[in-house]
């Protein structure tokens, strides 16, 4: 499997080429829910297996390690570094992105749910921009071979006040739902 093909599915970012990214990411002021870390497990979109295991790097520092059984065997797995947030009733994660995508910041949200899953929410990018056009938030726009994207430059606060606004709750699209491993 195609590791930033997993990773961004996982780290919340890309559908079908689109993508949102800010020039600031989450700082790591805030510890991540206890029961996000751990092993989960989901079958992806070609029906292969993937492996998310969710581990502490540091002080309010995390990383998530994706794999599916052949890039394990392989040594293949990759381990990519994230911060978390809490704001209003959503939590938020932040990873950083490579230069060949901008070495800007995705930002996703997550959820825990009652039935012990882990789902995760990328952001509508076409709805993004919409937002950008009318001035809701800060940013540039740009199309690539993938798509539109958009690149956001509105300060944090300004953004979780957008996000956290329940009318604006279809702005969020889920993009994988995990099961702990195990169970």
């Amino acid at each position: 499997m195609n590791t930033w093909r997993a990773l961004l599915v996982v780290c919340f970012t890309l559908l079908g080429g689109c993508l949102v990214t800010f020039r600031e990411p989450i700082p790591a002021n805030e510890a991540a829910p206890i029961p996000l870390l751990g092993e989960w497990t989901r079958k992806n979109e070609w029906g292969e297996q993937v492996f998310l295991e969710v581990t502490r790097a540091g002080s309010n520092l995390y990383k998530a390690r994706i794999y599916d059984a052949e890039q394990a065997e392989a040594g293949q797995d990759k381990e990519y570094g994230f911060t978390v947030a809490h704001h209003g009733r959503r939590w938020y994660v932040s990873a950083g992105l490579p230069k060949s995508m901008g070495a800007n910041f995705a930002i996703a949200g997550f959820e825990l749910t009652a039935n012990n899953e882990l789902v995760l929410y990328n952001l509508d990018v076409d709805r993004i921009i919409r937002e950008i056009e009318r001035g809701a938030l800060k940013g540039d726009t740009y199309e690539s071979s993938g798509g539109n994207g958009a690149l956001i430059s509105s300060p944090l606060p300004v953004v979780f006040t957008f996000l956290d606004d329940p009318a604006n709750a279809d702005v969020f699209i889920e993009v994988a739902r995990y099961q702990r491993a195990g169970d």
